[in-house]
């Protein structure tokens, strides 16, 4: 028999293959689901690197939805010894990093990230560095990695704008760009939505504008939220942040009605 006839009885037998589990993977509905298959996937013999880390990663998210960051990052410093998607792998670690508290080591992952990244996701990396800093209040740190992220920044530079100049009115409250012309810009870019919801929002709120910084933050909540769970986990920081503005809304108007 040749080897392609018995894979093909193989198939036949309904024996899985790892490319199997990893579709199934991809696919499932449940994070115990996709749990299930990813390691149904790495117990195989005989896989290549590629379909081990991406096995890897739904595992990854499977445990990061769950909540279980400990294993998320076990599995993610899997990835990074894999060496596939390095600089993917490293962010991954940060974010588990993260969930488990540990911030100095999720910022060394993500400085990582940012050097060994091809130069295609070097802004995407720098940003998500600097929003980790800022949300941490080292905005002075923030301020650095930011900077870079616009240097690097294509169509996202209205985002990194606008936080730079954010981070840079935490560190020292100046700033050198009016508010209103970064959200302006901000608005009218596609990089607005999503994300871009959240520092509109704090755009509005240091301008005082607070009706629209509270459209914006309940926004970007609901958006992140009603999602898939995995980014909801990803943006804990970031709903923390909003919720906490919100709530300082909430206060200053009770005071005003008294």
């Amino acid at each position: 028999m040749s080897r392609h006839q018995g894979s093909q009885s193989g198939k036949s037998r309904g024996v899985p293959s790892a490319a199997d589990m990893l579709h199934k993977a991809t696919l499932a509905r449940t994070s115990v689901g996709r749990a299930n298959y990813a390691k149904r996937g790495l117990s195989l013999r005989g896989l290549d690197e590629e379909t081990e880390a991406m096995l890897c990663r739904q595992l990854y998210l499977a445990q990061m939805e769950g909540g279980r960051f400990s294993d998320a990052r076990m599995v993610a410093e899997q990835m990074v010894a894999i060496g596939v998607m390095p600089d993917v792998a490293r962010q991954d670690a940060a974010r588990a990093c993260l969930g488990e508290g540990d911030e100095s080591a999720a910022l060394s992952h993500l400085r990582i990230a940012s050097r060994v990244c091809p130069a295609s996701r070097r802004a995407f990396h720098l940003w998500t560095l600097g929003s980790v800093l800022y949300l941490m209040g080292r905005s002075e740190q923030a301020v650095g990695a930011f900077s870079r992220a616009l240097r690097w920044g294509t169509t996202e530079k209205p985002l990194y704008a606008a936080q730079l100049e954010l981070a840079k009115r935490a560190h020292d409250d100046g700033g050198s760009v009016p508010l209103s012309e970064l959200r302006e810009v901000l608005e009218d870019s596609p990089c607005g939505q999503g994300y871009g919801q959240f520092v509109l929002g704090e755009l509005a709120h240091r301008q005082g504008d607070f009706e629209a910084a509270r459209s914006y933050l309940e926004r970007f909540i609901n958006r992140s939220k009603g999602g898939r769970l995995a980014l909801e986990v990803a943006l804990r920081g970031e709903i923390r942040r909003a919720e906490s503005l919100l709530a300082e809304l909430d206060n200053t108007a009770q005071v005003a009605e008294v």
